[in-house]
């Protein structure tokens, strides 16, 4: 497990009110969406990945459609590489929600269409990262999330 201290980025959040509905600002996406836990966690990995990794904006995309087998499903954070090549995945949970091996298969499931290189898992809390082999059909879990290039 990784230890990322996303508390430290809610000062870079955005949130309005308008009559009972609480929305957040989605950074990469431009617009405010309904405040929602996972959608928290979505953009306090987002804050992360481009302060302190070096993600730039217009290598990120969230919420891109995936289609596995013959199911629609959405990614919530996808990296591509200076190749435009998907290289990064993200899969967002709120902090309530426990990472299991049944978390971790559904991003598996998800790589299946895209075969980036890393793997990202997180609640907020837990952050789990992991590099592809390909190949061996394998995985290692990492001490860092990848700096970008």
């Amino acid at each position: 497990m990784i230890k990322i201290d996303y508390a430290r980025f809610k000062k870079d959040l955005q949130f309005k009110k308008e009559g009972e509905k609480h929305y957040i600002f989605g950074t990469i996406r431009q617009k405010y969406l309904v405040l929602q836990p996972e959608e928290v966690v979505r953009q306090l990995v987002l804050q992360y990945l481009m302060q302190d990794k070096g993600y730039g904006k217009n290598y990120i995309r969230c919420e891109m459609l995936l289609k596995i087998n013959t199911r629609r499903k959405r990614c919530d954070i996808l990296v591509f590489d200076n190749d435009t090549k998907p290289w990064l995945l993200v899969e967002c949970k709120a902090a309530y929600v426990p990472i299991t091996q049944d978390t971790f298969d559904q991003i598996a499931r998800y790589n299946l269409a895209l075969g980036v290189e890393y793997l990202v898992l997180t609640n907020g809390v837990e952050t789990y990262c992991c590099k592809m082999n390909h190949e061996a059909e394998t995985y290692d879990f990492l001490e860092a999330v990848p700096e970008f290039f």
